[in-house]
């Protein structure tokens, strides 16, 4: 007998439930998505087999497997020329961002001045504005991560500067009380509080500074050694290698997964020791 089901039995009936069923939760969160996407893969597997479809149109799962190991190489060193550029792209990001958040904070005139052209930059898809950058930007390493970076730039900004705005007014107006600086405000009040709201800007811009990397790199045709996944997936298109293809795509996606638990998980250990939303729930 477990230590848990030893307690369980010395707790009142509603109380052991609720054990339980925190414990089935914990198990289901983990077993439920693992056996759908089981089922999913085997039955994308019996769709190639019953209906006798070539490998260049839809390849089954094991011919993908294979070519990702057969091609691992290729397509891991694309990876890291992608990687690079989502990683400097969210860099700037958060630079800028949380920069332009500062100042927007300190100053609602700056904010309703140059707030809207931030949204223009939002709402204006990137293969529109390509074309642009093509043209006043000669290196190409810069073209994807200028691109990669605006798609990346408006959640930090947007979240960081609700976060700042947020504050309880009792508690800024007992700052001012006590005669702290609006520096002080900003470091010991304005910001902790923004944090989740920086966090959760933080985790969409991760996903989406992946999406604006490959999307630099279709929009820019990059291709030779040095370029990146989607390079690989154009080529691959061209040639009718359907299972390269379905290998760049999972790469793509199991990558995107992993950035976003890594933020997320960054996020959880920044604020489970004070704020709400990541303190354990009591029932």
């Amino acid at each position: 007998m477990t230590a848990i089901e030893e307690h369980t039995l010395t707790l009142d009936p509603e109380e052991a439930r609720r054990l339980r069923q925190e414990r089935l939760e914990r198990i289901g969160r983990w077993l439920l998505p693992l056996a759908i996407m089981i089922l999913a893969i085997w039955l994308w597997d019996r769709v190639c087999v019953w209906n006798d479809i070539p490998k260049y149109i839809l390849p089954r799962p094991g011919v993908v497997l294979q070519t990702l190991h057969d091609d691992a190489g290729l397509l891991f060193s694309s990876l890291l020329v992608t990687l690079r550029i989502t990683f400097l792209s969210l860099l700037l990001a958060v630079a800028g961002g949380v920069g332009l958040a500062v100042l927007f904070a300190q100053s609602k005139w700056v904010e309703m001045s140059f707030f809207p052209f931030a949204i223009v930059l939002q709402v204006t898809p990137i293969v529109a504005i390509f074309p642009l950058i093509n043209i006043y930007v000669d290196n190409q390493t810069a073209k994807l991560l200028l691109c990669a970076w605006i798609v990346a730039f408006f959640p930090i900004l947007s979240n960081t500067t609700l976060g700042l705005n947020s504050v309880d007014r009792n508690l800024r107006d007992l700052f001012k009380l006590n005669g702290a600086t609006r520096w002080q405000q900003l470091r010991y009040l304005r910001l902790p509080a923004a944090m989740p709201y920086f966090l959760g800007g933080l985790k969409i811009a991760g996903g989406l500074s992946l999406i604006g990397a490959v999307v630099a790199e279709f929009v820019a045709g990059a291709t030779g050694q040095s370029s990146g996944l989607a390079s690989r997936i154009i080529e691959a298109g061209y040639r009718l290698n359907a299972p390269r293809l379905f290998a760049a795509l999972i790469l793509i996606s199991l990558t995107g997964i992993l950035i976003f638990l890594v933020l997320s998980l960054i996020s959880h250990l920044l604020l489970r020791r004070w704020h709400e939303s990541a303190l354990k729930q009591e029932r």
